[in-house]
């Protein structure tokens, strides 16, 4: 990964987009405890917003959501799947683009025009274990960092009503997205495991319950117990067994419905 700070592909062009249309992107990862949005702080301005970018003229949406987040964040993801399409009439007129002093007078004129243009926008989603991935801010941000999903900053436009409904897809499609082979260390616990649950679905779930329907499901395979050096039981580790799990998910895992 290349740690320079750039601008995103296109900037100062923008004849090189198609006009109109936009991509947001809501990068969904888990510390262990709660779940964290990747998010850009603009250059200047307390102002958060999502990774998200512009469509060339030659390529497709999928390519485009692709090279917008490695380009704003310096990561790849294997994982980006199209989720909703934004279209209100007002949905840019909650926050303004505000000026950045570092870019060039023109070049900023002709990138608020651009921006300034009403937009629909489709958001993509993508799931990243937070462990494997460093994120880099673009040149247009001072930082890119994981907040916490249930306390955001202030976000740009419509931003917060976009991760509102990435999280809403992740709650109703729960049983059809790789969510623990994609959010969880290699190795974890049952504990993490549930947590993880919890946190997607705001509510709790019984132990014992959560433990024995996803050890019926076969999916885990189990680890040599934690060394703690306290007092307390050490808990067991688990894994996935990635083909098993796979399946699964293909024809919904059926744990929650």
């Amino acid at each position: 990964m290349n740690n320079k700070k750039h601008y995103p592909s296109g900037f100062g062009d923008t004849s090189v987009f198609l006009p109109g249309v936009s991509i947001d992107c809501v990068v969904i990862g888990f510390d262990l405890k709660q779940l964290q949005i990747l998010l850009l702080k603009l250059k200047e301005h307390d102002l958060w917003m999502l990774p998200g970018g512009f469509i060339r003229l030659d390529e497709d949406m999928d390519q485009a959501a692709t090279r917008i987040l490695e380009e704003r964040t310096g990561i790849k993801l294997p994982y980006l799947k199209q989720f909703h399409t934004f279209g209100d009439v007002n949905r840019r007129d909650k926050t303004k683009f505000p000026e950045v002093k570092q870019i060039q007078e023109d070049d900023f004129k002709r990138l608020i025009a651009f921006i300034e243009q009403r937009f629909i926008s489709s958001g993509y989603l993508s799931l990243v274990d937070i462990r494997s991935c460093a994120p880099t801010p673009d040149a247009l941000s001072d930082q890119c960092t994981w907040q916490a999903a249930k306390k955001l900053p202030q976000l740009l436009y419509d931003h917060k009503e976009i991760v509102e409904k990435a999280m809403e897809q992740l709650r109703s499609r729960i049983n059809y997205m790789p969510v623990g082979y994609s959010l969880l260390p290699e190795k974890f616990t049952m504990k993490e495991f549930q947590t993880l649950y919890e946190q997607i679905l705001s509510r709790s779930l019984d132990r014992g319950n959560f433990q024995k329907k996803m050890l019926k499901l076969g999916f885990l395979e189990r680890h040599e117990k934690q060394l703690t050096g306290g007092a307390h039981k050490a808990p067991y580790l688990y894994s996935f067994n990635e083909k098993r799990y796979n399946e699964l998910v293909k024809q919904g895992i059926g744990y929650i419905s």
